[in-house]
């Protein structure tokens, strides 16, 4: 059967350095240890689904549990932090004693259990989300098992999983599909492949195929129930023209991509890829973020919320696709998402995060703009303040990975990482670098012993030209969009030196966006924010392209951001922009998409469609 043709390295050890560190820090500090016990709901309504009165629940209140404990053990991946790690504990041990004899860990009331519907007396009936909320359970419990070794927490996963295909798998009325909001009810395809691999039960796969037969599903009037994403894309339809393109549906079409693991059938993979190049050209805006109003629209310029969990789940997708091809544009896509949407969705203390990170506008506390999710013992809960800090555990499924040949170096930044080789042995890989703000890395490796083994390392796309060093020898033939690939004996203290063109390059926008652009610096989308310059929004001049150099300035005092560059226009007046991930975060306005005079000129482009081509 196939395999993945890259994968995380599995014993990776991490000590992120410098600005990632700092966010680390903060929401694992200022979030990940103390939201439960600030929201001590979060567990509190699975032990009281049964009890009079019934809480007042938002439809989808059963994935808070989950989306926490997904990103708090990824985040926990990078950090090591042994605090966060004895707390978790306690949380799952706390969230296994909340599942019901028949394997229901969710807060609907007995009679309800996974229909994805709820009717209390003197209330109109509605829907829920049940079965999503348990899929985000099934999560984070089997990563924590692999993290852990926690067989506690497997076996509360195939409890759900039992209960589930007693429920819903062969020829049972109503079907999976027939419950209602398929975009998000159908997602444990994803968990549910998954365990199979995990456990080898043949019901757990059948039920994930039944629901993939599922997405094409229509009522008796012939209308789509579910959202195709298995024909339709085979059929040559973009993801945004399929009949539910909403950002939830992500997590189903992930469980895609490992039946085409468990299977060999080409159809899931050629679905999958297509999806996401689907997602990647036409619906991944300028910062990185992905949906406009929470689904797709095939139009990267459209100015619709760009919702914290859609830019999770498209980074979600990403990996999965990284892994599928080991395509290191990929991985381009990942960082531009991280260093840009992820960092720009978090306040820098981490004791917030977005609803809505837009391309040009404010930022605001989701738990402002989405405060109609509060609840009684969940004050500070949503579907995104949950889910936020997955932006950066995640780093830890794709920075540094592994495939037949040896090593695959993706993330670039300050820290140190290590790793097994494949062949036995370990390697320490030390970056001495400030970037993204400069494009100069050193790689220091450590080894016990001489040991032969091959670091891919990526080159991006943008840098048109790179030059790498190994112990001060240069490598030739450095290709910008691939991986350049070092097989050498290495020896304690060799180093590789790699040197990134940070040159400007630019996404000149269409007709939607009123004709404006978008000016990279390397990884980074440059932005105007008020609080770095003397005017306001509607007096920024007309930059010009032929005599756009900058000047990078140093950054400190109050809050300072990633990096600042300056700029001066041809009539001598200054305009100072930063990193879109610190733009905003004082609450002042800011703009992504500027004026740019080119005059015809071929602007350097390589975000806009490189990887999706």
């Amino acid at each position: 059967m196939p395999h993945p043709r890259c994968d995380r390295s599995r014993n990776a050890t991490f000590r992120m350095e410098g600005y990632l560190d700092g966010y680390l820090r903060g929401i694992t500090d200022q979030w990940l240890k103390v939201a439960p016990l600030a929201n001590p709901g979060m567990l509190q309504m699975f032990h009281d689904r049964d009890r009079l009165p019934h809480r007042d629940l938002v439809a989808w209140a059963g994935e808070f549990a989950g989306k926490y404990l997904t990103a708090a053990v990824q985040v926990f991946r990078l950090t090591g932090d042994t605090v966060l790690e004895h707390f978790l504990h306690d949380f799952v041990r706390e969230l296994l004693s909340a599942q019901a004899d028949d394997g229901y860990l969710g807060p609907w009331p007995r009679n309800f259990r996974l229909t994805n519907m709820v009717q209390y007396p003197g209330r109109d009936d509605f829907n829920t989300w049940d079965t999503w909320g348990h899929y985000h359970i099934m999560l984070g419990l089997m990563l924590w098992h692999e993290e852990t070794g926690d067989q506690s927490a497997l076996d509360c996963v195939t409890r759900i999983a039992d209960l589930l295909c007693s429920k819903y798998l062969g020829d049972r009325s109503p079907r999976l599909v027939d419950t209602g909001w398929t975009e998000m009810n159908l997602a444990p395809i994803h968990a549910l492949a998954l365990l199979h691999q995990k456990t080898g039960a043949q019901r757990y796969l059948d039920m994930a195929r039944q629901i993939c037969d599922e997405f094409a599903a229509t009522d008796a009037e012939g209308k789509p129930l579910a959202g195709d994403y298995l024909e339709g894309p085979l059929a040559g339809k973009q993801f945004f023209e399929l009949p539910k393109p909403r950002w939830e549906s992500l997590h189903s079409i992930m469980g895609l991509v490992e039946l085409y693991y468990i299977t060999a059938e080409e159809e899931y993979r050629q679905a999958f890829e297509r999806i996401w190049a689907s997602i990647a050209r036409h619906d991944r805006h300028n910062n990185g973020g992905f949906s406009s109003g929470e689904l797709a629209t095939g139009n990267p310029y459209h100015q619709g919320a760009i919702e914290t969990c859609c830019t999770i789940a498209w980074i979600a997708l990403s990996v999965e696709m990284l892994r599928l091809t080991a395509d290191p544009r990929v991985a381009d896509e990942l960082e531009l998402t991280t260093i840009n949407s992820v960092l720009g969705m978090h306040s820098h203390t981490g004791r917030w995060a977005t609803y809505n990170t837009p391309m040009d506008g404010v930022r605001k506390a989701s738990a402002h703009e989405i405060v109609f999710q509060a609840r009684e013992g969940t004050p500070e809960l949503n579907c995104c303040s949950v889910n936020n800090p997955r932006g950066f555990g995640m780093i830890s499924d794709w920075a540094l990975m592994q495939d037949e040949d040896g090593l695959i170096l993706n993330w670039y930044g300050p820290g140190t990482m290590t790793a097994e080789l494949p062949g036995g042995g370990a390697v320490t890989l030390h970056q001495d670098t400030d970037y993204p703000r400069s494009g100069t890395v050193m790689l220091h490796l450590g080894t016990e012993r001489p040991t032969e083994f091959t670091l891919k390392l990526r080159i991006p796309c943008w840098s048109q030209t790179t030059l790498v060093k190994v112990n001060d020898a240069v490598v030739p033939q450095v290709t910008p969009g691939s991986y350049l690939t070092l097989r050498r004996t290495w020896r304690p203290g060799d180093t590789v030196e790699i040197s990134l063109d940070m040159s400007l390059h630019y996404w000149v926008g269409e007709k939607e966006c009123g004709a404006k652009t978008s000016i990279y610096r390397g990884p980074v989308l440059l932005t105007y924010d008020r609080r770095f310059n003397d005017m306001d929004p509607a007096d920024i001049p007309e930059l010009h392209a032929e005599n756009l150099t900058g000047r990078l300035l140093e950054v400190s005092g109050w809050i300072p951001p990633l990096l600042l560059v300056e700029f001066t226009t041809p009539d001598g007046r200054s305009v100072r922009l930063c990193d879109f991930g610190s733009a905003g975060e004082g609450g002042t306005p800011y703009l992504s998409w500027l004026l740019l005079a080119c005059d015809d000129l071929d602007l350097p482009q390589y975000f806009a469609t490189s990887a999706a081509s």
